[in-house]
């Protein structure tokens, strides 16, 4: 099945003190917003532990002291599934390897069921060898554990009695219910720079694929053009594939949000492949409340421009 038309995330901090400090409500309100105002996804991200040393994430300053509260997505996003009425709930990532598949695969199962199937899987290895050590998991084999995850995931979700079987996991005869509805799946999102190991992890379980961090319209595009050839070579309708961009909202020389200037670019997204595009709350508005008040209004814009 192609992809429809483009969508509209906003990734909401599940960690520090803008909207999960303290007071989890006002996380929760928030999503609630989002859902109300029309906003076709919302995403939480993962860390387990933290340690000291965050010199491993290399794309900016790490957001948060080491020590900072960091509210556990899928717990979360189970929390929304209950206060939600259509918007999609998404992990952007969660570091699967640490749950282990076969957990992974219940507790995503049952989310994807309490929420009435608006639940999209994204995936990652993570970037901390610190929360591997915590897990009594080795982070060199993070590529590895993350294929294990996944495997499993699909074969517990497809069917019952389930079989896996790799270099270094093997099962059979496993009952794992509940499953996703007869004739639909759970979306799986993978992460990451299009290596060798993340373009096959992506063509043979995913269905979508997540950018690094600051990749630009051009990384997009040669991304999306190598993932097509690759469903295409695997017998996969190249046309379903998914493609994340990260959508800059753009400013006036005022302060005000620039709607044209911010379509603009999610227009060049989506010509270079993007079928998600998604906003970060702080982008919007530093300020959380001006930020929510802000999302009808990017909605309505990008629905305007876009569909």
């Amino acid at each position: 099945m192609s992809v429809d038309k483009p969508t509209l995330s906003i990734n909401v901090p599940n960690f520090g003190p803008l909207l999960a400090q303290d007071d989890y409500d006002r996380f929760v309100r928030f999503c609630v917003a989002a859902d109300r105002a029309g906003i076709d996804r919302v995403m939480v991200t993962d860390h387990v532990v933290m340690g000291s040393d965050t010199s491993g994430y290399t794309w900016s300053a790490f957001p948060t002291e080491p020590d900072a509260v960091w509210l556990e997505p899928l717990t979360m996003l189970a929390l929304l599934a209950g206060r939600t009425e259509r918007v999609r709930l998404g992990t952007g990532i969660v570091i699967a390897a640490l749950r282990g598949g076969a957990v992974l695969a219940k507790t995503a199962a049952t989310l994807d069921l309490v929420s009435g199937g608006r639940f999209d899987l994204g995936v990652g290895t993570g970037w901390q060898a610190r929360e591997y050590e915590a897990a009594g998991l080795d982070f060199a084999k993070r590529g590895p554990l993350l294929d294990d995850a996944l495997a499993t995931c699909r074969a517990l979700w497809s069917g019952a009695p389930a079989a896996v079987s790799t270099p270094r996991l093997s099962f059979e005869d496993a009952y794992c219910s509940p499953r996703p509805a007869a004739g639909r799946s759970i979306p799986i999102w993978v992460s990451g720079s299009l290596s060798k190991p993340v373009v096959r992890r992506v063509t043979t379980w995913g269905d979508g694929w997540i950018p690094i961090m600051g990749a630009t319209d051009e990384d997009l595009a040669a991304g999306t053009a190598l993932l097509r050839r690759s469903f295409a070579e695997a017998g996969r309708d190249p046309q379903s594939l998914q493609v994340r961009g990260r959508l800059v909202v753009e400013r006036r020389a005022n302060g005000s949000i620039d709607l044209d200037r911010t379509m603009d670019g999610a227009e060049a997204l989506v010509a270079s492949g993007a079928t998600d595009l998604m906003m970060a709350v702080a982008g919007i508005d530093p300020d959380p409340d001006a930020a929510e008040a802000a999302l009808p209004g990017l909605v309505a814009a990008f629905r305007s421009r876009l569909h």
